[in-house]
Parts: structure tokens; C-alpha cells; sequence
């Protein structure tokens, strides 16, 4: 097998750690892009192509995550991770922590840990390397790596839901949700949210959204039952689809652009968080991206009452 074979073979793991470490999908690729040129100019043959890619991929991503947190701290609105669509890399034999580990709930419990524990976690819990091939990765002894996976999983699981919902559930609360949207139907709504649900926004200061989250059952569904109707007279679509692993959407403008992303997490059979990504510098992997100042624009003036 040849090197670009080989790393081919590896390119969805080594994307799938790089974007469980950085939460973003442009930075994972420059990662694992970063990993080929390394490879490529390396005359060394590894033992493990795999084990060897996987550290190297590991330590760029740690050093990209240390800058981008000054950046994250002075983003502006809630910062959330950019959405996929599908995870590349599949294992039936992982595929619970694989799946757990890419929503968007997960990835923000992943943003409390320091760049080394996330890391460690990721390698150990949700990929499953050993502790030999995480301290090589990380650059830190096994004992160490040790201690950062009890300090990591401390954190995750005290900020983890009580309640996990099966995924049949959640796709038929999902279908019963944009059913609702599409007509507008506040009950409808309302009785598939918890109580203290909320809704928030990414915009990061480049496209409308909310000032702040709006939070409860009623306000969030009058909310989604005004907006969407009056989107949709200006030929707003939306398509459902997975995002990070749970039920979502994709909206549209009347031209296929993408406006922004909509996750829902789902526990205990109610809608606990509703998150959109609107800031198109997260969304231009998805597809060509809407002007979502002029459909804000267009929507306002949709509202006026004509004369």
C-alpha cells in the first residue's frame, strides 16, 4: 500500500479526532491536511501507520486549540461547535461513544477541559487507544495521562443529562417537532418542549439573532410559530436532517442557500435545547451560504401591514 493509500485509509479517524478536539470542521481539516504533509515529507517507516498518524494528528490539533481559546473567549454571542452533517470515521464496535461524542451537548461539555484533558479523553473514551498510545500522543507519561482522563470524565459526567433518549424517540419527537413548525402550531409546539427549554443562537456577531436565549415552553413556541410562517412567505425552506449525531435541520433561502443549522437535544422525552448556527463563517462547509441580513431584511418587511 502506498503512503497516499495509507493515509487515505485513515483520513475519516483522523478527522473524527481532530474535530472531537477542536469543534470545528475547517480547523479538523487543516489538521488532518497538516498530518499528510508531515507524513509526506517523513522518510521514517512507523511500526503503526495508525498509531503514528493519530499522535501527529492529536498534537496539531492541541496546539490549534490553545490559540483558538483567546479567540473563543472574545467571540461574540454564544460560541457553539460548527455542524456535521455525517461523522466519516464509523466503528459498530464504538459506535454509542462515537455518536455520543459529536453532539453539540458533548462537544460544549468538551470545551470546559483543558486542550491535554480533552485530548486524552477523546483518545481514550471515545476512540478507545490505550494508554501507551495516548501518552505518545500527548507527549505526557501513562500515569499522567491517567490522571487527566479522572479529571476529564469528572467534568463530562457532572454536566451530563440524567436521561438518555433512544434514538427512535428522538427522530418521532423530532418528526412531530417540524411538523409542528411547518404549520405554525403553537400547542403543538409547546407540548413537545420541556419547561425551562431553551433556544439559542450562534451568529458571532456576523448575521441576526437572538439578543439572548429565550427560555420556557410558551416563549419558545410562540416564538418558532411567528417566525417560521412569516419565513416562509418569503420562500424559506427547511430539510431535516442529523446534526452532530442528533435530530436537526438544514434551512434554505429560495435559492438553496444555506441561512443556518438547527439542532435539537432531546432527553426524557422532551425538547430540552433548541441551537442554531447562524454565523456563516461555520456554515460555508455545508454548502454556498445565504445573506441572512437580507432575509432578516426581507422578513421585516414581509411583516409590515399593508397600506
Amino acid at each position: 500500500m502506498s503512503k497516499v493509500e495509507e493515509f487515505e485509509e485513515l483520513r475519516p479517524l483522523l478527522f473524527s479526532i481532530a474535530y472531537r478536539i477542536l469543534g470545528s470542521v475547517g480547523e479538523a481539516e487543516d489538521a488532518v491536511q497538516e498530518t499528510w504533509l508531515r507524513f509526506d515529507g517523513s522518510a521514517t517507516q512507523p511500526t503503526s501507520t495508525k498509531a503514528l498518524l493519530s499522535a501527529a494528528v492529536t498534537r496539531i490539533s492541541i496546539d490549534v486549540l490553545r490559540s483558538a481559546r483567546v479567540r473563543r473567549e472574545q467571540y461574540v454571542g454564544p460560541w457553539f461547535p460548527e455542524p456535521l452533517l455525517s461523522d466519516p470515521y464509523q466503528d459498530p464496535a464504538r459506535s454509542v461513544e462515537l455518536a455520543d461524542s459529536v453532539s453539540m451537548a458533548a462537544l460544549l461539555l468538551l470545551e470546559r477541559l483543558s486542550p491535554l484533558e480533552r485530548a486524552v479523553f477523546v483518545l481514550r473514551e471515545v476512540f478507545g487507544f490505550g494508554f501507551d498510545e495516548v501518552a505518545a500522543a500527548v507527549g505526557r507519561s501513562e500515569a499522567a495521562c491517567r490522571q487527566l482522563l479522572v479529571r476529564a470524565r469528572r467534568h463530562m459526567e457532572a454536566g451530563r443529562p440524567r436521561f438518555e433518549a433512544v434514538r427512535e424517540e428522538r427522530e418521532e419527537l423530532a418528526s412531530r417537532f417540524f411538523d409542528a413548525l411547518r404549520e405554525g402550531d403553537v400547542a403543538g409546539l409547546r407540548e413537545l418542549l420541556a419547561a425551562d427549554v431553551s433556544m439559542v443562537g450562534d451568529g458571532g456577531g456576523k448575521a441576526p439573532q437572538l439578543a439572548r436565549a429565550v427560555i420556557g415552553a410558551e416563549n419558545v413556541a410562540r416564538l418558532l410559530a411567528s417566525v417560521f410562517p412569516q419565513m416562509a412567505r418569503i420562500d424559506v425552506t427547511f430539510e431535516p436532517h442529523e446534526v452532530n449525531g442528533q435530530p436537526g435541520a438544514i434551512f434554505r433561502d429560495r435559492d438553496g442557500k444555506v441561512l443556518h443549522t438547527l439542532a435539537l437535544d432531546v432527553l426524557d422525552g422532551q425538547i430540552q435545547t433548541i441551537r442554531s448556527v447562524i454565523n456563516p463563517d461555520k456554515l460555508r462547509h455545508v454548502g454556498p451560504v445565504a445573506d441572512a441580513w437580507a432575509i432578516d431584511r426581507e422578513v421585516r418587511r414581509a411583516r409590515r401591514p399593508t397600506e
